[in-house]
């Protein structure tokens, strides 16, 4: 008894010392106490957001990346190199930091301990993710036949925008000069897309908008910005989405009418969030 009594005594010690050394854990929706806070404002129910958090990027702040979708508190937002526990943290933040209820669906096309962390049996999920203030239902994930130098993929899903019904795609096409691979990738999406008739296709295409790998979207849907458009057609005024002034990512309009859309350059990655308010009444 007295040996048993000795032994629980050091484990609790032990504890609380383990505890002072490696402090709290890191914030998840688990280690937040009491409520969530009162949202800073509500969440625009004709907003939609795509995103490339980059990953890796070295310091990835999540609670940066929560802060700025709070700031514009979209309806739904579509996430590129996301590690699912990076999504996890940032759907907390949003939350208990700022008021923000999401759902969320995942469209990981890759397994990867040295990006994603986790065990060595069960490596992170990487790929596409997106958040909606509404349920969503019908989610597909779809890993492109050939990912190019990484694999990729898109993923759907039916939520609620502008208080209607609408179908969501999330893409990432593949990097650099792979423009033949990004080709057989868009069609691969467009048949998709195109069996919708109302649909909103968010994504980073790592393509200009004159790039021939881009021909079988510009028929099927219109970027939020009227103004850009593929020469001739276009004003030679798409807004930049990246670090290094190039226009890589996309909201793509079936069948639903822009009111707006702004690029907001942001600290926490080398993609800008770009942002779209759109009517589907």
């Amino acid at each position: 008894m007295v040996l048993g009594r000795v032994a629980r005594l050091l484990a609790g010690g032990m504890t609380l010392a383990c505890l002072v050394l490696v402090g709290p854990s890191a914030p998840s929706g688990a280690h937040f106490a009491g409520p969530p806070v009162e949202p800073v404002q509500d969440i625009v129910p004709n907003r939609v957001m795509t995103w490339n958090i980059c990953n890796p990027c070295g310091d990835e702040n999540n609670v940066g990346r929560a802060a700025d979708i709070a700031a514009y508190a979209p309806q739904v937002i579509g996430v590129q190199e996301a590690c699912v526990r990076d999504v996890e943290r940032i759907r907390d933040y949003l939350e208990h930091l700022h008021g923000l209820v999401y759902h969320v669906e995942y469209g990981s096309v890759l397994r990867n301990r040295s990006r994603c962390g986790g065990w060595p049996w069960s490596p992170g999920g990487f790929g596409q993710a997106i958040l909606s203030a509404a349920p969503m239902t019908d989610h597909v994930n779809v890993e492109y036949p050939d990912g190019g130098s990484e694999s990729r993929g898109y993923m759907a899903v039916t939520t609620t925008v502008d208080g209607e019904s609408v179908r969501i795609f999330n893409t990432h096409l593949a990097q650099r000069r792979q423009e033949e691979v990004r080709a057989d990738q868009v069609d691969a999406l467009a048949p998709a897309v195109a069996r919708h008739d109302r649909a909103i296709v968010l994504g980073d295409f790592n393509a200009v908008p004159d790039a021939p790998e881009l021909s079988r979207m510009w028929p099927l849907a219109r970027d939020a910005d009227p103004r850009c458009r593929p020469a001739p057609a276009g004003t030679g005024t798409c807004a930049p989405t990246t670090d290094w002034q190039l226009k890589f990512d996309y909201v793509f309009l079936r069948d639903v009418a822009p009111v707006r859309q702004e690029v907001r350059p942001s600290p926490h990655s080398d993609h800008h969030p770009v942002l779209a308010d759109v009517d589907l009444k």
